[in-house]
């Protein structure tokens, strides 16, 4: 794993550690609040004292029982509360995501994007809503902020959260019932560049007779925004560095979203410990852009000068989800939880390109698709407490989803691909069954033993790309953690996994997709080629191990560093060749993901949240949080140098804090986040880079009353130009891809009241 040299400082830590715990004075415990007891109780009198509570659902009260929570979990995990996550009155959860340990979103700021732990690229974080994976179709900007409870991080995988995790997983846990019966009503509005983007949101906390509880939350939003981009392509001759084209795009992107988001939680406890509970959860949003652009070219005459173009959306999605809890004596519960859900959208687009040399359009092109999916999932598990100990839990989970997609896309009023546009139809099918036991061998050591296996099968069908693809994984897992002597406040975590990233349907289906923009209209290059899948794509399978060192303070902070390493076999990426295809007379460049060989990654992580006057006792009130990561991997099928992991960065860090004012109700915070540039050597003749990302993010919340708040918010504070660049070496050329455009600032205003 490469990571000797790390593990070993951390040891040398650890025994550090130890030898001053052994020096504390015994009166060090007293300091700390009895919600976080210094030591983990061990093997009580009584089953209780190992709760067979669900992760995703104990309940997080304020920040030192999340604190409390992430010492005692045996597999390391990071809660997020419900104050963090609004604290900075975030439009987006994505927004809310970039400031967490581990973690890194893609794209320009403020836009969202892929969600990344540990700095690993795309599907290598398993995402999951209230423990269950996200609904097909579901994008995670999609939920409000608003509508969440708390995240859970959880840095290695757990038999009952999954083995699809092998950076890691996020849970997001929607808001929870409460007892007692009032509204929230929160109305902001933001602007960016001059467009308004106003958003309300209403939470409802109510009793259902004597024994139940209901939690309704609706969010809506509206979006105006303004996107300006300065695309280069530039194609130079290898052998004699002559310039064999250079094309600059400018591009002027209009962009209407409005959505509503629905979710609730009614809960009824029917004595004994045994509950039910309906989880309706529904997501309404269209959207409509206008685009336009220039195109100059300085060797030969431009294929055209202008274009236009026209977008409409439209989607869908719902979800019901019931549970059933009952004990079935003292210490054993079955658990039952059955999910349905559906999810449509309908994308139309149109662009027309113009020539002044001519009258009629060079191109029009006309693309509508229409996606419907239906899935459902069941889920059963059994827990027992064995001799006052162990903790066992067993389960067997099942999952279906069926998906009709239909696509036409027109070029000058002709079909593209005649035999392969129109209805696509493709399952799938999973099935899994996982056991794991989580005990205390001794007064200073808990421990958990896994094993899950896991069975995936798709299939799909459509004219000419018939798809079957089945991938079965065990996985065994092990987690432990060492905790000094009392009183010291420190432990030690180790982690032994094995994980898996299968192939996603898109990956698997081979319908291609046309590029016919580059260079000239109908044409075809390897820095724009034709995209299809690869039916007899394998999953990645990944042994990790992981070891941390935490410290917890008195007053409920924390300072941790963490190492960890990840070996990959049959690493997926996408490889841009020129194939001879069925949908075309010529050969064309296609890029198609496949498996090319081994990798390895590794990194050392440290986060702390502390307020300074743990450290000082004469220092002001502040709140500080802080994360920094340092990566580094290499891909075996690729030469370097940075034949890196694909979108994976060196380093990535979080600072900030917040300071309450004593004179005044007023709260301040600012958060600063930066991940440096980077470059990545995809494949033997692919390469990409992308420069510094900078994020700084500043609040005031100013407390009118106790129950009424005024939040004002600046995202993006400094603006910088979010710059890619992508290069193919290709028929005795170099083809590269620069792109620059600027970002934002967002200001924003939200009155917050519970009535």
């Amino acid at each position: 794993m490469k990571v000797r040299a790390i593990l070993f400082v951390l040891l040398v830590a650890c025994r550090l550690g130890a030898v001053a715990a052994q020096d504390q004075p015994a009166s060090a415990s007293a300091a700390l609040p009895a919600s976080a007891p210094s030591v983990r109780p061990l093997r009580p009198a009584k089953a209780a004292a190992r709760p067979v509570e669900p992760q995703n659902h104990i309940e997080v009260t304020g920040q030192r029982d999340a604190v409390a929570q992430r010492r005692l979990s045996t597999a390391a995990k990071i809660v997020v509360t419900r104050e963090e996550i609004e604290q900075y009155g975030d439009l987006s959860l994505a927004d809310v995501i970039k400031r967490l340990p581990s973690v890194t979103v893609a794209g320009r700021p403020g836009r969202g994007g892929q969600i990344r732990m540990r700095g690993m690229g795309n599907g290598y974080t398993q995402i999951l809503i209230d423990g269950e994976r996200m609904p097909p179709g579901f994008a995670i900007d999609q939920l409000a902020p608003d509508q969440i409870e708390r995240i859970e991080i959880l840095r290695a995988p757990t038999a009952e959260t999954g083995a699809r995790a092998i950076a890691g997983t996020i849970n997001i846990i929607l808001r929870e019932p409460l007892r007692q019966r009032g509204d929230e009503l929160r109305l902001g509005v933001g602007s960016e560049r001059g467009g308004l983007q106003p958003n309300a949101s209403w939470t409802r906390n109510d009793g259902l007779g004597e024994h139940g509880t209901v939690n309704l939350n609706l969010s809506l939003s509206h979006g105006d925004q303004h996107t300006d981009t300065q695309t280069t392509t530039t194609a130079t001759d290898l052998a004699t560095g002559a310039v064999a084209l250079q094309q600059q795009r400018l591009g002027r992107q209009h962009d209407l979203k409005s959505s509503a988001h629905l979710s609730s939680r009614l809960q009824w406890q029917l004595g004994g410990g045994d509950q039910f509970s309906l989880q309706p959860f529904a997501v309404l949003s269209q959207g409509h852009g206008q685009g336009e652009g220039v195109l100059t070219q300085v060797t030969g005459a431009p294929p055209f000068d202008t274009s236009s173009s026209a977008s409409h959306n439209r989607s869908a999605i719902a979800r019901l989800m019931l549970q059933w809890r009952q004990r079935l004596g003292e210490a054993t519960r079955v658990d039952l939880r059955g999910n349905v859900g559906g999810f449509r959208a309908d994308n139309d687009s149109q662009l027309t390109e113009l020539s002044a040399a001519q009258p009629a359009p060079v191109l029009q092109q006309f693309t509508n698709t229409a996606v419907r999916d239906r899935s459902w999932s069941l889920t059963g598990k059994l827990s027992h407490t064995l001799y006052d100990a162990h903790s066992l839990v067993g389960g067997l989970e099942g999952e279906g989803v069926q998906r009709a997609e239909n696509s036409l896309t027109q070029v000058n009023g002709t079909p593209t691909l005649a035999d392969f546009d129109g209805d696509l139809t493709a399952s799938t099918q999973r099935l899994a069954a996982y056991l794991q036991d989580e005990w205390d061998p001794s007064a200073a050591w808990s421990a958990y033993a896994g094993l899950r296996w896991e069975s995936i099968r798709t299939r799909s069908a459509s004219i000419g790309t018939p798809v079957a693809n089945t991938g079965r994984v065990l996985t065994p897992l092990a987690h432990a953690v060492w905790r000094f002597n009392a009183p010291a406040r420190d432990q030690l975590r180790f982690s032994l996994t094995r994980s898996y990233r299968p192939p996603t349907l898109g990956n698997l289906t081979a319908l291609p997709r046309l590029s016919t923009l580059y260079p000239a209209p109908g044409a075809n290059a390897a820095a724009s080629p034709d995209r299809a899948g690869n039916p007899a794509l394998r999953p990645e399978l990944a042994r990790g191990l992981d070891i941390a060192l935490e410290h917890y303070l008195p007053a409920g902070g924390v300072l941790s560093i963490s190492a960890f390493g990840r070996h990959i076999n049959d690493l997926i990426r996408t490889v841009t060749a020129l194939e001879t295809v069925p949908w075309a007379t010529a050969p064309r460049w296609v890029a198609r993901p496949q498996n090319i060989g081994d990798a390895d990654t590794q990194g050392v992580e440290l986060d702390a949240k502390l307020r300074l006057d743990e450290v000082a006792a004469d220092a002001w009130p502040v709140t500080l949080r802080g994360n920094l990561g340092f990566y580094r991997s290499q891909v075996s099928g690729v030469p370097g140098p940075n034949n890196r992991i694909d979108q994976q960065p060196k380093r990535s860090a979080n600072v900030g804090g917040e300071y309450r004012l004593r004179s005044a109700p007023l709260t301040l915070g600012a958060n600063l986040s930066s991940v440096p540039g980077y470059a990545v050597q995809q494949t033997e003749l692919q390469s990409q880079t992308v420069d510094t990302t900078r994020v700084l993010d500043a609040f005031a919340l100013w407390a009118v009353t106790p129950a009424t708040k005024l939040r004002f918010s600046l995202s993006n504070a400094l603006p910088r130009n979010y710059i890619t660049s992508s290069t193919v070496l290709a028929s005795g050329q170099s083809q590269t891809v620069h792109g620059n455009g600027p970002t934002y600032r967002v200001l924003a205003l939200r009155l917050e009241s519970r009535l």
